[in-house]
């Protein structure tokens, strides 16, 4: 069965889609396996074999994740991982308060521990969560990294 997880903030979407979704990019756009694509301000990762992808477009993580994110590989997957799960019940929490949080946080995020989703998406999503907490001032539990 084919998974579907998203999230938008503040006119930020990172998206995880169904790789038959071709419709959202160009056919020439479509990546290789664990490979990134970038169009403009679009940050693109799929992963043909389990048929999820991540797109992430905003103005400022582009250069963020080239000039600050830690390169990959510097971190194993099950601490991304351990991360990535942690932040994402604490958004998906603030998600469903926006009366306490704000608008900051207009989607949950489908993220499932017991699906592995592979080094790249779990990457992205981390860097995406350190940028967004860095760029906000917010903090989802834990230490972020200050790069």
């Amino acid at each position: 069965m084919k998974k579907c997880i998203g999230i938008v903030v503040m006119g930020i979407l990172l998206f995880f889609s169904c790789k038959p979704q071709k419709s959202i990019q160009n056919q020439s756009s479509i990546a290789k396996k664990e490979n990134p694509t970038q169009l403009g301000d679009t940050v693109r990762i799929a992963n043909d074999e389990l048929e999820y992808e991540v797109i992430i477009i905003d103005p400022g993580f582009n250069g963020w994740l080239a000039s600050r994110a830690q390169r990959r590989g510097y971190y194993e997957q099950p601490y991304l991982e351990i991360k990535n799960q942690r932040w994402v019940t604490e958004w998906n929490i603030r998600a469903r308060t926006p009366q306490r949080y704000g608008n900051l946080y207009l989607m949950e995020i489908d993220y499932r521990p017991q699906i592995d989703y592979g080094y790249e998406v779990n990457y992205l999503l981390y860097n995406y969560l350190v940028y967004f907490q860095q760029t906000n001032k917010q903090r989802l539990g834990g230490v972020v990294p200050e790069f």
